[in-house]
């Protein structure tokens, strides 16, 4: 198998879109060579705990409402021309996302990573729903048929904070500055959301690599 690390922040729309292409690009490689993780970058690292109004975030970054509707609009328009519909409009909240990479990392724990990243950007991107609320992230815990209980307990502590934030560092330190970042057995990155195409093409490459080195 072939590492592929996915830096990436469950609030980055392009991290979403990422995503969607790639899982399509690995349906139609049911033989594909890949061993996924995830793993943390905050977009807004300085974000207070409790998250605030997203028009405000949003005008704030982008420097008032016209070019936050236009910078957005492209977004959803990309999207679309992917045949992934965002319900925009219903969030919001721009939370904190330290606890939501608490519970990508204790899903890596169990084997259900992906199943976890995929219900967390559809909680927030598809239903509107703030994933730095607690009690949201124990649901898609729930739904993901992790043991929701604990994961509540463990979100009122303080356990594996302070790992989250030592990589977001250590990738910030790597030169990562924009999600999705992948990085194919730690050596190659691959910037940016990828079409299912380029996808094929490196699964094609790498399986051919891997038959001649046989």
């Amino acid at each position: 198998m072939v590492k592929l690390d996915i830096i990436s922040d469950p609030i980055c729309p392009w991290c979403f879109i990422g995503k969607t292409l790639l899982d399509r690009a690995l349906e139609s490689e049911p033989e594909h060579p890949f061993e996924i993780e995830w793993h943390p970058f905050q977009l807004n690292p300085d974000m207070p705990l409790e998250g605030m109004d997203r028009r405000a975030y949003l005008e704030g970054k982008f420097g008032g409402k016209a070019q936050a509707v236009k910078v957005y609009g492209q977004i959803d328009e990309h999207a679309r021309g992917v045949g992934l519909d965002l319900n925009l409009g219903d969030i919001k909240r721009t939370p904190n996302t330290l606890n939501a990479h608490r519970l990508i990392h204790w899903a890596g724990i169990e084997e259900r990573q992906s199943m976890v990243v995929s219900a967390m950007f559809r909680a927030y991107f598809k239903e509107g729903r703030d994933i730095g609320d607690s009690e949201v992230l124990t649901d898609i815990a729930d739904e993901c048929s992790m043991d929701a209980a604990l994961v509540q307990r463990l979100l009122a502590t303080g356990e594996d904070l302070d790992g989250i934030r030592e990589k977001d560092a250590s990738f910030r330190k790597m030169g990562v500055s924009s999600v999705p970042t992948f990085i194919i057995a730690g050596q190659h990155a691959v910037p940016g959301a990828q079409s299912v195409d380029v996808w094929k093409s490196i699964i094609t490459d790498i399986k051919a690599q891997i038959d001649k080195g046989a």
